[in-house]
This record gives structure tokens, sequence and C-alpha cells, in this order.
């Protein structure tokens, strides 16, 4: 009898096996943990995302959401309220000129790595973690340093716990629902801050966006700080935690990377697709829908698995091969459709140069353990360790 609970420890472990098995005899299948239906083969996600009048965000995206969130960020509406919100978001982006944050992220990431010099084993955490933040900092003005409101170290365990959700109760708990007052709290203070003396970042363009006199509303600006930094911090750690893994895992692809750092940017790709950590998102249906002989229900919910379709052997041959040459054009490693993620060029920028230079430092490593701690989250996968061994 074929389950799939994206609530359970042994599918925050290794989802792959679980998706498999649906992709083959259940690519349209309702989970009776979860209600709601899992899609998991890569043209039915991308056909999803692409029909939003259909398959809706606007009740939020999360597989299980934060309180209050759904309706006033870039993820949890759809059009014409979404349009509107990605043009004044973009606005603000424009403004910052994200080119310029190159050298500041570079001088982060040597700094972060340096600290790591002569370590004989670490946590990579350790380095994702600090990198993570401060290139944060830097582009959305979060108070760092002398002006510091809170440690950074808080800033990121506060952002990993909402991502999280409690595989007993199936839900957010009350140190998950804590931790996202908690983060509100913080990015009201930081937009304060950032009214009183406007900088040349995200969070004070955000609080002054404007075009054709529409203007984001308190909300909108709260909600979108606070989104940003919550998925500022997990998505990219996140990921440089899964590239990490790949890279320490398949010795090969660390070599060849290590050797041309020009690889690098492919590598990026192809972890990707094949480990990313945004695994699954959720939509709410508009109207029936019939799919592979089921019938979805107006009202019902559906979760795109996105780490699904990132291994669809329709899509991609040999797709549990981890090849950094695949250059795997069109993954859904970034979502896909009307919510694409915003942040997908200072991602890739951030973790190529995060890369770069700690492999300045650490060019030969390995995973210490073969049985990892996974995060408890419904939507995103990622070590909550990384113990590495340097060699």
């Amino acid at each position: 009898m074929l389950r799939f609970d994206p609530y359970s420890p042994s599918v925050d472990a290794d989802p792959f096996p679980y998706y498999k098995r649906l992709r083959a005899a259940a690519p349209c299948f309702f989970s009776e943990e979860a209600q709601m239906w899992i899609l998991t083969r890569f043209a039915d996600i991308v056909g999803a995302g692409q029909d939003w009048k259909t398959f809706s965000s606007a009740s939020g995206n999360m597989m299980t959401e934060l309180p209050n969130r759904a309706g006033a960020t870039l993820g949890t509406t759809d059009p014409p309220r979404h349009d509107r919100l990605r043009a004044l978001v973009n606005y603000a982006f424009m403004k910052r000129n994200l080119d310029g944050l190159a050298d500041p992220i570079r001088d982060i990431a040597r700094g972060a790595a340096e600290e790591l010099r002569g370590e004989t084993t670490f946590d990579f955490k350790d380095y994702s973690a600090k990198f993570t933040v401060r290139v944060l900092a830097a582009a959305l003005g979060l108070p760092m340093g002398d002006e510091a409101i809170v440690d950074e170290e808080t800033v990121r365990e506060k952002a990993v716990i909402m991502v999280q959700s409690d595989p007993r109760t199936r839900a957010k708990g009350p140190e998950h629902l804590a931790a996202f007052e908690w983060m509100r709290d913080y990015a009201a203070r930081v937009i304060a801050m950032r009214r009183a003396e406007p900088r040349n970042d995200l969070i004070s363009n955000f609080a002054s966006a404007e075009i054709d006199g529409d203007k984001l509303d308190e909300r909108e600006v709260l909600l979108t700080t606070t989104t940003l930094i919550m998925a500022g911090v997990e998505s990219l750690g996140g990921f440089m935690m899964m590239f990490a893994y790949n890279l320490a895992t398949f010795a090969e692809a660390r070599e060849a990377v290590v050797a041309d750092p020009a690889l690098l940017a492919d590598a990026i790709e192809e972890s990707l697709r094949f480990n990313t950590s945004a695994q699954r998102f959720k939509r709410r249906l508009m109207r029936d829908v019939e799919l592979h002989g089921q019938t979805m229900r107006e009202g019902d919910f559906v979760c795109l698995a996105y780490g699904s379709g990132n291994r669809d052997e329709r899509q991609f041959p040999d797709p549990d091969r981890y090849d950094i040459a695949r250059k795997p054009r069109g993954h859904l490693g970034f979502g896909g459709g009307v919510h694409a993620c915003l942040g997908t060029s200072i991602a890739r920028l951030a973790t190529k140069i995060a890369f770069e230079e700690f492999h300045k430092v650490v060019p030969r490593y390995a995973r210490v353990a073969d049985q990892l701690a996974w995060m408890p989250s419904s939507t995103f996968r990622s070590p909550l360790a990384l113990e590495l061994a340097v060699h």
C-alpha cells in the first residue's frame, strides 16, 4: 500500500524512494496524513505552477503555514495582487543594485572561511550560518556590528525554527509560532531604524518603494521583510548545506570544482536539481481537476513536490546520478511559474563565491557520519548539522 507522509522523519531523511514509487504508480496521490494531493511528475508540477487561476497560493504556500502570512507576501498571493507586489519588490531590488554586492560577499566569505583554517573536523553549518546571515545583513540592511539589535546566531536560529513543523502533530508548535512572532518583532524594529535613517539596502527600499503612487502597505512591508529574512537565511543556508553534502559525498565532483572553480556554476545547478532544499510547496484548488484518473475537488490542497519533479526520469535521464556536467536546464530548484524565487541571482552568486573562498582554505574534505539528523520540515530539507573531516 502506498503512503506518503511529508511530516515523517523518514521522508525528511530521504524522500526520493517515496517520490519514485509515487511517480510510477500514483502521480496524483492523496496523502491521508497531510490531507492533500501530492503531485510528483515534472510536467504536472510545471503545469500547476503556471496555472495560478486553478492552483492558487492565496491560502498560503508552505505545507504548514504560519499565521496571518497568506495574502501579504509574494509567495502567498495570486495575480493581479501578486503582479503588484512583485513589481514593487522588484523595484526595491533594482534600486539596491545587487551586482555591487559581489565584493562585500567575497569579503564575508573570506572572513568566515579563515575561521576554519587549521581545523581537522568542523560542522559546515558554522561556516554557512555565519556567511548567510552576514550576506543577508549586507543585502537587506539588517543591523550588525555596533548597531546590532541581536547577535547573528539568534537571527539564524529563529529563521530555521520558523520553517520547521512538529512531526507528531503535523502542525506548527508553540516554539515555531514564537519564533515567527520574534522575527516579526525584529523585522518591525529594523524597518523603523531604516525609515529613520534610510540606506542603500532592501529594507529601506521596501519601505519607500513606489510606482505611479502605489506603495506597499504596512502589513506588506512587515511580512515581506519577515519572509525575506526567513527565506534568505533558511533557503540560502539550507542550499549551501545541501551543496556541501553533495560535494562531500561525491569526491570526484568535489575534486573537479576545487581544481577548476569555473565548474562551480554548473555544479550549483546540478545540486539544485539533485538535492534542492526547497522540496515541497502547497496550493489550493479553485476548481475541480481531473488528473491521472483522480478527481481533485475545488478547495482541496495540493502539494507540488519540486524535489520529485527534479528526479523525474521523464525529464532528466538517469536522475538519481549526481553529474555536475549535466547542465539541467529548467529544473525546479527555485520553484517555477509566477512564484519562481525572486532571489535566484543573488543565491547563485553568493553560493559560488562562498565555495570559491571555502575551497581555498578547505580543499579536501569528506563527511564524518553516514547517518545525519535532518531538519523536521514538511517544506524544506537540509541536515541539522554536517560534520566534515579535513583530508
